[in-house]
């Protein structure tokens, strides 16, 4: 695959065929809205309860600055591998590789659970259809094991989709994304209107959270509802512009947040924060069923289904390009680099992340309950996805710390909103860090044990070191050695935006 800058086309779908719209769809699907507002929104108030608006509002501030981050590193060196190249050259090859790493386990994790919960809703609709039981077998939508089965089969066909093409997937992704937002956007504003809670200001005011815990814990939480929007970086290659890909992410971004708000606010004027709590991943169908007959009522869980769909192919592509720029620099092994000869795909990476991510799944069943699954997966992707965000904002105020020197309104853009919304997560990620290690005196399988819900993230930090050792003494790829000799490193950097050259991060 070419870099950002080269001019050979490379394979049919490699070529730069993707737009705004199309990093739009990429970057809100892979968010998934609609999944995080129909089974998420019981999770999120169980740590801030009615509050649940004003956490939402609070997380979107340092997630817009690591977005603004993310556009102003993309503007100076577009690369699918974004933040693992970035933080790589700028503060170093470890906390780079890192970065890279927790995308890619993330992503996998994230993929394993959706694939639960999507055949959750696919289960949901055939009790809907009357059907409860195949040879015998209970199709219960809150049982792990079939819910995972099901979902199993939506990880293959997803796969399937996405090694055909991206420009395939974003079609069918802009198609499921306008179906979903408008079922949801109906049903939520008629929700706002007839729901018998009454609206409070308090709603909408973060100091009532009951504590600076319950502010931490929500706050990575609501990090995760917003997490994927930057999907759109990872098709830089086969975008037009880079410039499309940053104007993709944050267009996405500020729509989640509107949508987020619509959906937490709709929610709480018809359920009290109890029956939120009660309904869990159920949530959107029980609004559903409280809003309107059959068959509309069933309009909330095909939104879901589409939401959950397009989510798990959203997933799949960046983390594939992920891996891709990863192998490219003898990081990762040459497996992951294979590019399919007809729609110039990485196959053979989106294959394996397939495979990983259902392997994960099938040992996920050991925890029963599908609401402890969601809890236990978000409490540990929120940590890690924290974690990467902070770098790759921290390298842009690195990369850029010379705008001080030139003005107040580059410095801001450049270093202090970048350093601040780093600082914020890294400040959230450490106490609630401290916060696992001491509410628990034993180890459980359970999220609602400390030491479980800090050993998983943990575990996945000191599995990408290893990795990475490996890399550097074994591989001895040359990301660690020099920086240099990789299609990532040894591209022409673009101008600045200012008019001037970038200086090489690396030798400067």
């Amino acid at each position: 695959m070419p870099s950002a800058v080269q001019q050979d086309p490379g394979p049919p779908s490699m070529r730069r065929s993707l737009g705004v719209k199309d990093g739009v769809a990429i970057a809100a699907s892979s968010t998934a809205a609609t999944t995080s507002i129909g089974i998420g929104m019981g999770t999120l108030a169980a740590s801030s309860g009615r509050q649940t608006p004003a956490l939402l509002l609070l997380a979107f501030v340092p997630i817009l600055g690591i977005a603004l981050s993310y556009a102003r590193l993309n503007r100076s060196e577009p690369n699918c591998g974004s933040g693992y190249t970035w933080v790589g050259r700028t503060i170093g090859p470890w906390p780079g590789f890192l970065t890279g790493w927790v995308v890619l386990v993330g992503n996998v994790i994230f993929m394993a659970y959706t694939g639960a919960v999507t055949g959750s809703v696919v289960l949901q609709f055939l009790n809907k259809l009357g059907l409860y039981s195949v040879w015998g077998l209970r199709l219960d939508p809150a049982s792990t094991g079939i819910s995972t089965a099901v979902g199993l089969l939506a990880l293959v066909v997803v796969t399937i989709t996405a090694i055909t093409g991206v420009r395939a997937a974003t079609r069918l992704q802009m198609g499921l994304l306008i179906f979903e937002y408008a079922v949801l956007l109906i049903f939520c504003g008629y929700a706002l209107v007839i729901g018998d809670q009454p609206f409070s200001l308090s709603w909408l005011n973060p100091f009532e959270i009951g504590s600076l815990q319950a502010v931490a814990q929500g706050m990575v939480l609501a990090v995760f509802f917003y997490w994927g929007w930057d999907a759109a970086f990872s098709v830089n290659e086969e975008t037009r512009n880079s410039s499309d890909a940053a104007r993709g992410g944050l267009i996405a971004l500020v729509v989640m947040m509107g949508l987020f708000l619509i959906g937490a606010l709709a929610f709480q004027r018809v359920m009290s924060t109890g029956e939120l709590l009660h309904n869990g991943p159920q949530a959107l169908t029980f609004l559903g069923g409280a809003l309107a007959p059959e068959p509309w009522a069933s309009l909330p869980l095909a939104a879901l289904m589409c939401s959950a769909f397009a989510s798990l192919q959203s997933s799949v592509i960046p983390t594939a390009r992920g891996t891709l720029a990863m192998a490219r620099d003898r990081t990762l092994g040459p497996v992951w680099q294979r590019v399919h000869p007809r729609y110039g795909s990485p196959a053979v990476g989106t294959l394996l992340i397939m495979a990983i991510a259902a392997l994960l799944a099938v040992l996920a069943v050991g925890i029963p309950k599908l609401n402890d699954m969601i809890l236990t997966a978000v409490n540990s992707i929120g940590l890690t996805v924290a974690l990467y965000y902070g770098l790759t904002a921290l390298a842009c105020a690195v990369r850029f710390r010379d705008s001080l020197r030139a003005g107040v309104v580059r410095a801001l853009r450049d270093v202090v909103v970048p350093a601040v919304s780093a600082l914020t997560l890294f400040g959230l990620g450490l106490y609630l860090v401290w916060d696992y290690a001491t509410m628990s005196d034993h180890f459980e399988l359970s999220p609602d044990n400390g030491w479980f819900m800090l050993l998983l993230p943990v575990l996945f930090i000191l599995a990408g070191l290893a990795t990475a050792a490996w890399a550097k003494w074994v591989r001895r790829a040359p990301y660690f050695r020099t920086g240099q000799g990789t299609d990532a490193d040894a591209i022409t950097l673009p101008m600045d935006g200012d008019g001037g050259p970038l200086p090489n991060p690396v030798e400067g």
